[in-house]
């Protein structure tokens, strides 16, 4: 049977799975107000939902024979009307786990079928609700961990990017057709396009598809947490200054050098923005084989992240051996250097820290000083500071993908204009770019892409 086959009426449960106060359970199909009439008793006299308007609750109950299984409240929305363009009906019931199963199972007992993961969302893409990037930020949307995520799923939703995408494919749409007019009068030759103007109009949308493209990086980051790792020697205070971010014991602190020896990852949110931190063991030649293999996971998780710290102890650090240190940093990676205990040292001794590099910011991890300086300094180094999250940024690797193969086709037809290419040809790479621009929306798309995409979606939505 085809998972996502649109003649069955479908159910599911939409809430999280387990005991809870209130529970819902939706259902989708030609069958459903139908099927929930049959089962259903007012509390206020017959009535029948299959007349009842559109977007209107009742409450009730659900009986199977002449038992009632739960009291509950049935939300009736007709079709194109509702969240999947049918009809559509949403039964809160209590919580218990028990009556959330015996309501399902009698519904599939009388011809409903459970629906398949995102399948709900699935038949409103079908069904014209929303198109394909906005499906995607459904799940963006029900994952989102921080302020910033949310914010920008809930642009994509409202349309922001499919918007954008729109008015460059009108315009390309345009002179496409006139082009491929063209060829219909070949033999008169004339030219129908602007060739100038559809110089000016690839130009200006190469730039517009390379910004989008380019902000992929920071909504990757935005989406998924910006990974931050804190390195240092041993005895730094990595694992206090862990402690002090998450506000909780949650790394062991010991005057022990080389107590971490595994790293320990924790997710912090920092004004909107989700950072995973990575403590990890400290960096130095070790004969222990186990610590050996935390330095080695140390240099691992370094190598792998947006951004890291480099911690010291601005206390006992010798300055030669600070200086060869900040000189072996990987500088392609963003970081911020960093002086713990900086409550032990005089100006003194703070100044001729800062003659090895000026951008060097203290902290008192164990006494909270300054804390929210470095959380400052970690939005700024990534210039987290400068992002418009009400703006159009791309968090889909798929939508990513696609955008570059967009530019890759209009850079061919960029130089097809230049080399004064014919119409037939420029015309091929004008469709190539308009087919990839459809193929995030979902105008253009295969099986294989919706399964991917609807692969990601919870059960119920």
């Amino acid at each position: 049977m085809n998972p996502y086959s649109t003649q069955d009426t479908i159910i599911a449960l939409s809430t999280p799975y387990g005991m809870g106060a209130i529970a819902m359970i939706r259902m989708s199909g030609s069958e459903s107000i139908a099927l929930t009439n049959r089962f259903f008793e007012s509390k206020f006299g017959k009535k029948d939902l299959t007349q009842m308007d559109s977007h209107t609750v009742h409450l009730g109950y659900i009986h199977d024979g002449n038992q009632p299984i739960d009291e509950v409240l049935v939300s009736i929305f007709k079709n194109p009307n509702s969240y999947t363009g049918e009809d559509l009906v949403e039964i809160s019931c209590h919580g218990s786990t028990y009556i959330q199963h015996s309501i399902i199972q009698h519904f599939v007992a009388n011809g409903v079928r459970p629906a398949e993961a995102g399948e709900f969302t699935m038949r409103a893409f079908l069904n014209g609700k929303m198109d394909l990037s906005q499906t995607e930020a459904v799940a963006d949307l029900i994952h989102a961990q921080s302020e910033a995520a949310k914010n920008v799923a809930l642009k994509q939703l409202k349309g922001g990017f499919s918007n954008e995408l729109s008015e460059v494919k009108k315009q390309l749409i345009h002179f496409a057709s006139l082009i491929e007019l063209e060829l219909d009068f070949a033999e008169e030759d004339v030219e129908f396009a602007d060739r100038k103007q559809l110089e000016n109009l690839v130009q200006k949308t190469i730039v517009h598809v390379e910004q989008l493209a380019q902000s992929f990086k920071w909504g990757n980051a935005i989406k998924n947490g910006i990974n931050t790792t804190i390195v240092g020697r041993p005895n730094a205070g990595k694992s206090t200054l862990l402690n002090t971010l998450l506000n909780e014991e949650r790394a062991i602190v010991t005057e022990i050098a080389g107590t971490t020896r595994d790293t320990l990852e924790e997710t912090i949110h920092i004004k909107g923005f989700l950072f995973r931190f990575i403590d990890t063991a400290g960096l130095r030649e070790t004969e222990d084989i186990v610590e050996k293999i935390g330095v080695a996971k140390a240099l691992e998780k370094l190598h792998q992240s947006d951004l890291f710290i480099y911690l010291f102890d601005s206390n006992v650090t010798n300055l030669d051996v600070l200086s060869d240190d900040i000189q072996n940093l990987p500088t392609h990676i963003p970081h911020l250097i960093v002086g713990n205990k900086s409550d032990l040292i005089s100006l003194e001794k703070k100044s001729e820290i800062t003659l090895i590099d000026k951008e060097i910011i203290f902290i008192s991890a164990q006494l909270k000083e300054d804390i929210e300086i470095l959380k400052d300094a970690l939005l700024e180094k990534l210039a987290l500071h400068n992002i418009d999250t009400s703006a159009t940024i791309i968090t889909n690797a798929r939508h990513y993908d696609a955008l570059i193969q967009v530019k890759v086709s209009l850079v061919e037809v960029l130089s097809g204009l230049k080399e004064g290419m014919s119409g037939d040809l420029l015309s091929i790479d004008l469709r190539q770019a308009l087919y990839h621009l459809g193929s995030i929306t979902g105008e253009i798309t295969s099986d294989d892409i919706l399964g991917n995409v609807f692969a990601n979606f919870c059960i119920g939505k």
